[in-house]
């Protein structure tokens, strides 16, 4: 006798069988679950938009979420009704969404930004100069793979960006020492895990069914690779992923608390620098939004308001007195 599936396993299932990350995955299969636990476990089939409504509302008044966490949420609840009910209900679309407050970002000075590797720790250094010279956002650093690295043109593309679009940036000619340094301890690690019988790797979008040999092959190898040996939460394998973000974002904090930046600095500031100071050095609107893989250029926008503030090249009405 066969057993129906559970709920939040259907959830997984779909969420997979549309390539959606496992951070998506863990994010979206929590708020479903907050959902049915808000409203005592009834089953999502028998609610609807009031109940949404007052499970969004109770995360905005009483958890006093960020609009962005509210949205996560609703896009949660939206994808279950669409995706895994197969629910089209009027009400689907017209849900309000929470406004995002519109904040400027938080942008280093140049001297902010070389105070800053100074004082990260050696294991360190390479990727803060790749966030930072390259624009790179979290993720998109610790994901990139070895084949994704073109020393002869310079270049480094970055695979599946925001919104599940490559990019290509520029490779910083200081940095290409270093990076062949890790390169080679890359390639040692991996000889390593090939004579230990280990070696894989994750590939996305199951090309590891198409091209059977191409997880255990250098090329795709994390160019940071983990420490450790882990399990594979969806497959169950025992692989060596990417480094873990958090070492990278705390050693970032740390730095800056040492040399005394009293200023909110995580890797993301390290991309809002870079766009920023291309714009002080001339370079056109239009190549930053490529370099930063923004879809519209009124994102790219946000720099220049940046700029506007603190009185860039505006003399105070003080001075004329």
């Amino acid at each position: 006798m066969t057993t129906k599936p559970r709920f939040l396993d259907l959830v997984r299932e779909r969420i997979r069988t549309k390539h959606y990350s496992i951070r998506t995955e863990e994010a979206y299969v929590g708020w479903i679950k907050k959902f049915i636990f808000f409203h005592n476990k009834r089953h999502p089939a028998e609610m609807g938009k009031l109940e949404m409504e007052q499970f969004l509302t109770y995360l905005a008044v009483e958890r006093n979420v960020a609009s962005s966490t509210q949205n996560q949420a609703l896009a949660a609840l939206l994808f279950m009704y669409k995706e895994v009910l197969q629910m089209e209900p009027p009400w689907v679309d017209n849900v309000t969404r929470a406004k995002k407050p519109q904040r400027l970002p938080v942008v280093l000075t140049k001297t902010e930004v070389s105070q800053l590797f100074e004082c990260i720790p050696l294991s360190y250094q390479l990727q803060i100069k790749l966030l930072y010279g390259c624009g790179l956002r979290l993720m998109e650093l610790v994901r990139l793979r070895v084949q994704d690295v073109d020393f002869g043109y310079h270049a480094i593309t970055v695979r599946a960006g925001k919104g599940d679009k490559d990019r290509v940036v520029m490779l910083p000619p200081s940095t290409i020492e270093a990076l062949q340094t890790q390169l080679t301890e890359t390639k040692r690690i991996h000889d390593i895990d090939l004579s230990n019988g280990y070696g894989e790797v994750y590939l996305p979008n199951a090309l590891d069914r198409k091209y059977p040999n191409a997880n255990k092959t250098f090329a795709w190898q994390y160019v940071f690779p983990s420490r450790n040996i882990v399990t594979d939460p969806r497959s169950g394998k025992k692989r060596r992923h990417h480094m873990h973000e958090q070492a990278l974002q705390r050693a970032i904090k740390q730095a800056a608390i040492r040399v005394n930046i009293h200023k909110k600095v995580t890797p993301h500031t390290l991309r809002h620098s870079f766009a920023t100071h291309l714009l002080e050095s001339g370079y056109d609107i239009r190549t930053i939004q490529e370099l930063l893989g923004h879809k519209n250029v009124e994102t790219t926008m946000i720099y220049t308001h940046v700029l506007k503030q603190g009185g860039k090249g505006i003399v105070s009405p003080l001075e004329n007195l």
